[in-house]
């Protein structure tokens, strides 16, 4: 049965649930990948963004708001619609929310490479083969010198270590991750290399579901 994927967004809400937690991590970081972009325009990009509860708040709140374009792009509309709602409701004009298929590389060809990209509660969904092919694609998607952010559980086989190093291969920092006892795994790396050109029309991912 497919997951009912606005349905998930209510453990968001739960103290102390993993997806809590794992917000509350994601959040953090995308507050220092804000703080540390280069003067001037910054372009952020937000991949299977859900109700963009990651990023909304975080770039409401920050002082650079205003020097950022945004793009989130999510398949369910609900969720789409309830992001969009935050959007304008916290006067995020320059904040686009796509509904489509967030897998599709053309959905972010004329806003990348990208200071800050956010792959969260993608690569817990996908298979491993398709998680080594995204964290290539990242290296495309990413601006030298920007953020990606990425989140995968950490129940065995536990993936992180091997995501961790997948990165490093494509010209990434180690970056951070949480503690495997969070339960969650939240990563952040710095592009270090320079962007390779996006394929047009590729699929990076298909989610199992």
């Amino acid at each position: 049965m497919t997951r009912d994927w606005y349905a998930w967004h209510g453990d968001y809400d739960e103290a102390g649930s993993a997806l809590s937690r794992r917000l509350a991590q994601v959040r953090l970081r995308v507050r220092a990948a804000l703080d540390a972009a280069p003067p001037g325009p910054v372009r952020a990009i937000s991949l299977c963004a859900g109700q963009g509860r990651d990023l909304l708040p975080e770039l409401a709140a920050h002082p650079r708001r205003d020097d950022v374009t945004s793009r989130l792009v999510e398949r369910d509309p609900r969720n789409a619609e309830v992001a969009r709602s935050a959007a304008r409701a916290a006067g995020l004009s320059a904040v686009q929310v796509v509904t489509g298929d967030a897998a599709r590389t053309d959905a972010y060809a004329d806003l990348v490479p990208a200071d800050l990209v956010l792959v969260c509660g993608v690569f817990g969904n996908i298979s491993e083969a398709d998680v080594r092919a995204t964290v290539r694609h990242c290296a495309a998607l990413c601006a030298t010198g920007g953020t990606v952010l990425w989140t995968r559980h950490r129940r065995a086989p536990d993936l992180v270590p091997a995501i961790r190093g997948w990165f490093v291969e494509e010209g990434f920092t180690a970056g951070t991750v949480s503690s495997p006892a969070d339960g969650v795994g939240v990563g952040a790396h710095r592009f270090l290399g320079v962007p390779r050109p996006l394929p047009p029309g590729a699929t990076m991912f298909t989610f199992i579901e």
